[in-house]
């Protein structure tokens, strides 16, 4: 694969929180225009990764390069204005806001609702219905589905070149799980990289193109998703399960 084909790329990423060095060397390839997805045990350190990624925690050792230029020492305000959204696990919804000031909040060109894009607008609603119905309504009031399709929402109010999310299918429900996807999906067809940790592997099998697969601290596998899901022993040997 060449350089231009790569939207992001780590190499060799060491990562230390205090005491505890928690990314042994990462490498890491993101295509452009693909899904891409990070597996691995709890503590493998894939939340780790996507935190050092954007500044959040500093990589100790090696590169994060987005297209062709390293950025591991920028700051996170400007790692996302390079075009690179992040929605965290635990969604980092304003409770006490509304969502139209949930999204109003990551709309930097708009100072009022009514400046948000209206045709990006009603985009996101027909992804994601629930951000319409609850728009006037405290973030906090709502599920815990309706609030990950706030965060995913928020993340994309404006066009992005990357969306990063940290397992976006966790606790939901089966409905609301296939809506996620076919929400990412239409991001995909619609240019917008994608990397996602997540621990669904039916979602995962579902949406991904390329797989790392992290143990440790390392990538100990990367491949297509769709070599992954039609080996069983590999799965087996990587996951301890199988799809």
């Amino acid at each position: 694969m060449s350089a231009a084909d790569l939207l992001l790329e780590l190499r060799g990423v060491h990562t230390h929180i205090g005491a505890y060095h928690i990314l042994h060397g990462v490498d890491l390839a993101v295509p452009r225009g693909q899904v891409t997805l990070l597996l691995g045990r709890n503590g493998a350190g894939k939340t780790t990764l996507l935190r050092t990624i954007m500044g959040l925690w500093r990589a100790s050792q090696g590169s994060v390069q987005w297209q062709g230029r390293d950025i591991a020492r920028l700051a996170t305000p400007q790692i996302a204005q390079l075009g690179i959204a992040y929605v965290p696990e635990n969604m980092g919804v304003f409770a006490d806001l509304t969502v139209q000031e949930n999204l109003l909040l990551a709309a930097r060109g708009a100072r009022n609702a009514q400046q948000i894009d209206g045709a990006r607008l009603a985009w996101i609603f027909q992804l994601f219905p629930a951000v319409e119905k609850f728009w006037h309504h405290p973030a906090g009031k709502l599920s815990g589905g309706q609030k990950q399709m706030v965060a995913v929402a928020r993340a994309i109010v404006e066009p992005r070149d990357l969306l990063i999310v940290d397992e976006p299918s966790k606790g939901l429900a089966p409905s609301i799980i296939n809506n996620m996807i076919d929400a990412f999906a239409q991001l995909k067809a619609g240019g917008v990289t994608i990397l996602l940790v997540e621990q669904n592997l039916n979602f995962a099998q579902r949406l991904g193109d390329g797989v790392a697969v992290m143990d440790n601290g390392r990538t100990v596998h990367t491949g297509s998703m769709a070599e992954l899901a039609g080996d069983a022993a590999l799965q087996r040997s990587l996951l301890g399960l199988t799809l």
